[in-house]
């Protein structure tokens, strides 16, 4: 992974945006997997501008492909409709990960919990629990991206802009309410929160810190303009935000 520390109290976790491959996974790959279609493409280059304002920022290297780390370590299902695992089997497609007899084998997948995955979210709590030791909270935005259009995956085509709170759960009301206002205000991008994606194991695991995950999806045009009036602002308006909300 690559990690840089900022000055905020908001960390920015991207986690499916790794290309790497073990030479297991790069052996056995089908040629419809070798693409790696499903990373997270421009996610890294989108959110650039972050770190220079402020933010902290965790970019997974390897390729979901290997391990995905935003599923949960006991591989549970995010969604109750078609999804992928913590060691995806299929494409977003439906189309197989890996050529017949060439899974990586279960050996080799504990090797990448333990040295991928884990490592991965040590490096989050650790930032996370700097930031609330500092800051007496923490932001946490997981940062996404998909193609607009997977039947296999949703119904039609997906709005620019997908944020996702765990149906609320993972934050106070007020910050979810003050990014909506923000995409009201450019009106360039449609935008929905807690559609088709709500978030993932982040989420679910760390509901007690203020995280919101967002999807782009390939349609968006520079996304960048939406984000740079809000994302900042509404970290350093966090502690007002959640004056009333739970830091348990």
């Amino acid at each position: 992974m690559s990690f840089r520390a900022g000055k905020l109290p908001l960390l920015i976790s991207i986690p499916h945006a790794g290309t790497r491959l073990t030479p297991a996974v790069e052996a056995g790959l089908s040629d419809a997997a070798r693409p790696l279609s499903d990373t997270d493409w421009h996610i890294p280059r989108l959110y650039d501008f972050a770190h220079e304002m402020g933010a902290s920022i965790v970019i997974g290297n390897y390729s979901r492909l290997v391990v995905d780390l935003n599923r949960p370590e006991d591989d549970q299902p995010l969604y109750s409709t078609a999804t992928t695992g913590l060691f995806p089997e299929t494409l977003f497609d439906g189309r197989p990960c890996f050529m017949p007899g060439k899974t990586p084998s279960p050996q080799e997948r504990q090797s990448y919990l333990q040295q991928i995955w884990r490592p991965y979210h040590q490096q989050l709590q650790s930032e996370l629990d700097r930031l609330k030791n500092q800051f007496g909270y923490a932001l946490l935005l997981d940062a996404h991206s998909i193609a607009s259009v997977i039947p296999r995956l949703f119904e039609g085509q997906l709005p620019d802009l997908n944020f996702g709170t765990n149906s609320g759960a993972s934050c106070a009301p007020s910050l979810s309410e003050q990014l909506i206002e923000c995409c009201q205000y450019n009106s360039s991008f449609s935008h929905v929160l807690n559609g088709r994606f709500k978030g993932g194991t982040s989420l679910g695991h760390m509901a007690h810190l203020k995280i919101i995950s967002t999807q782009y999806s390939w349609s968006y045009r520079s996304s960048t303009i939406c984000l740079k009036p809000c994302l900042i602002p509404t970290c350093l308006n966090g502690q007002r935000i959640y004056s009333n909300y739970s830091n348990s």
